[in-house]
């Protein structure tokens, strides 16, 4: 794992993760990837999937490793990956620092230097 995990996960999304990969039979392996403009306008959203699948662990808290693929470890670092839940559903949600930019629905980001391209 890199030096300092790039992606901090809060408690709630490491429980939920735990959840989603036991469920699937791969305990404590998840895997994130980034997937380019869901919304439109440049933004990257984060697919989550159980398994270690490829790529490097990026983040490891409360018997979760998460991994991603090396070519964009870039992209996450300083993020955080948190988790909401009620009645009506739940889902993950990314936290940027400064030079970030949040997307609406709380799953996607771009960095601020994107947007002025």
């Amino acid at each position: 794992m890199p030096k300092g995990s790039c992606l901090s996960i809060t408690s709630t999304a490491a429980a939920e993760l735990g959840r989603q990969a036991a469920f699937a039979g791969t305990s404590g392996l998840m895997h994130l990837d980034l997937v380019k403009d869901s919304c439109g306008e440049g933004w990257l959203h984060i697919r989550l999937r159980p398994g270690q699948l490829t790529g490097v662990p990026v983040a490891r808290t409360d018997g979760v490793t998460l991994y991603a693929p090396a070519d964009q470890v870039a992209f996450l670092q300083g993020l955080s990956l948190n988790y909401y839940g009620d009645l009506s559903g739940g889902g993950f949600l990314i936290s940027s620092p400064e030079g970030f930019e949040s997307c609406a629905c709380g799953a996607g980001f771009r960095t601020l230097k994107e947007k002025r391209n």
